[in-house]
């Protein structure tokens, strides 16, 4: 199989997605983005006040990653984005931008990133472990409140996307290690 060119670190927020994804771009030597650096303000300040974000609040903020990963990609640069992904639909703007959206080239083919590129690397959990380490968490705009909306709306990945699950019931370097394994047999 064609290593990936993208690795995107998935889950709800507290699984520890940030800090595994930034730990594999360094072993990787890849670039690492953090998809809650791209939330808009208003985005940010409903999260703050605990207010559940809508497919309409999130799908801009989906575009632009796609955006951001379609760039990388095209200079040659490999990617690793940690980003919630909560749904499969948000999977699919990802790999694919937003089909009702008209392209601004003729080259429609070079607007996608083929399913393959992009590996879905899901931190998965119980609410209790993910729940406890969320509380742990200092200086984040999401308050633990929002966990149960994130677990309501999860769509976990399933075939046919192209993805590995890891559990994160052990510690955030047995995490990237586990998966950096998962890499070498892909």
């Amino acid at each position: 199989m064609e290593a990936p060119l993208v690795l995107l670190v998935m889950g709800v927020s507290g699984c520890g997605k940030s800090t595994v994804g930034a730990l594999l771009a360094s072993k990787l030597g890849w670039k690492f983005y953090d998809a809650d650096d791209y939330h808009s303000e208003e985005n940010r300040m409903k999260m703050g006040k605990g207010v559940p974000l809508s497919d309409q609040d999130r799908i801009p903020w989906l575009c632009s990653l796609h955006d951001i990963l379609l760039r990388d990609v095209a200079s040659g640069q490999h990617v690793v984005l940690a980003c919630s992904a909560l749904k499969k639909m948000y999977r699919d703007i990802l790999i694919h931008g937003r089909n009702d959206v008209p392209l601004e080239s003729d080259e429609s083919a070079k607007e996608k990133l083929a399913g393959k590129q992009l590996l879905v690397v899901y931190l998965c959990g119980s609410f209790e472990i993910i729940s406890r380490r969320l509380f742990q968490r200092k200086g984040h705009f999401m308050p633990p409140e929002l966990l149960q909306s994130q677990f309501s709306i999860l769509e976990p990945p399933s075939a046919p996307e192209n993805f590995i699950q890891v559990n994160v019931d052990q510690s955030l370097s047995e995490i990237a290690d586990a998966i950096m394994e998962e890499l070498q047999m892909k």
